[in-house]
């Protein structure tokens, strides 16, 4: 089967393609062959070498869709023909994180799905929404399960809560569409007008130009009569925790997703208790996560934003077209 293989963390240039043996199902195993793969920063920073240190060479990409082509002989939930996404945190099914249950993830340091064929317990596949395309199925497996975490499961947004969704990347993209399809009122900051206005379009409230308004969380209390927001997600770190801590009303959530600026963040310590602020650290979540994504996905006939979709042949492009930031919604690499 051919696959693409991480060689060296020294760029995308230690993406190469080749030959591999088709996986072979366990008893409890299912083999999907993926007819798309999305791309997440996690695969940069891999691919970069500024995280993970997992033993190489490894197929990156931890998010994908196809169908089910084999299964071992014990396997009851998945039948041959199944539409599925893999799971990317393999043994987490339900209920909160343990030690045990997160240290097997797709993409590092297990093979991920990049590659015509994917081999993975039963119990790590959800079914792929009926009104989704592959293409935009492979991107809910880290976006979309972390929007859906932070905003329902870990926290609690109701209809008419105010959201301030950082960015236009994957995940942020998510949690507009998301918070909208639950009544909530969506701040979008980006750095281009243009994306601003293509948030609008997906249903933003409102939108604030970070470059015109640094401290953009001014904007975010002048927007809500000086309240703040009820729930902030916040993808960037470094100094923007800061600014996201202000922006976030008295008792309400600040969910703490990605470091896109720096790994490192401070935080005003009287200003978070004076705010009584719930600090939560989002890392996906469980199949039970997901399944109610999908659940929701359906009932509400929400398709996922994807950017551009690039052929197998050119999926070092793809990473490329993502570092360079110009992208709203996901990048989705076809696997024919």
């Amino acid at each position: 089967m051919k696959a693409v293989e991480l060689r060296s963390r020294d760029g995308f240039g230690g993406l190469a393609a080749v030959e591999r043996d088709p996986p072979r199902p366990g008893p409890h195993d299912v083999v999907v062959r993926i007819r798309a793969a999305s791309l997440n920063f996690r695969d940069l920073a891999i691919a970069r070498g500024t995280y993970g240190n997992f033993p190489l060479p490894i197929v990156p990409l931890s998010d994908g869709a196809g169908e089910v082509v084999e299964v071992g002989d014990a396997v009851t939930r998945i039948r041959v023909g199944d539409r599925v996404c893999p799971h990317y945190v393999v043994d987490w099914r339900s209920g909160p994180p343990s030690a045990e249950v997160v240290a097997r993830r797709l993409g590092g340091p297990l093979d991920g799905v990049l590659a015509e064929l994917a081999c993975v317990p039963e119990h790590a596949v959800v079914r792929t929404p009926a009104h989704m395309s592959d293409a935009e199925a492979s991107t809910l497996p880290i976006a979309g399960v972390t929007a859906w975490q932070a905003l329902f499961v870990q926290g609690r947004v109701q209809p008419g809560d105010v959201v301030v969704v950082q960015g236009t990347g994957g995940v942020s993209t998510f949690a507009l569409q998301l918070a909208r399809l639950a009544g909530a009122r969506v701040i979008v900051t980006s750095g281009s007008p243009e994306k601003l206005e293509r948030a609008r379009a997906l249903g933003a409230w409102a939108g604030i130009d970070y470059r015109a308004h640094p401290e953009w969380q001014r904007e975010v209390e002048r927007l809500t009569d000086g309240r703040g927001a009820n729930h902030v997600i916040d993808v960037v770190g470094g100094a923007n925790v800061a600014r996201s801590v202000a922006a976030t009303c008295i008792g309400g959530t600040l969910s703490l997703i990605g470091f896109l600026d720096a790994m490192r963040a401070e935080i005003d310590l009287p200003e978070l208790f004076r705010r009584v602020i719930s600090v939560q650290a989002i890392s996906v979540g469980s199949r039970a996560a997901f399944e109610g994504l999908a659940a929701a996905c359906e009932a509400g006939e929400l398709r996922p934003v994807v950017d551009r979709v690039f052929p197998f042949a050119e999926h070092r492009a793809a990473f490329e077209h993502m570092a360079a930031g110009r992208h709203l919604g996901k990048v989705v690499i076809a696997i024919d």
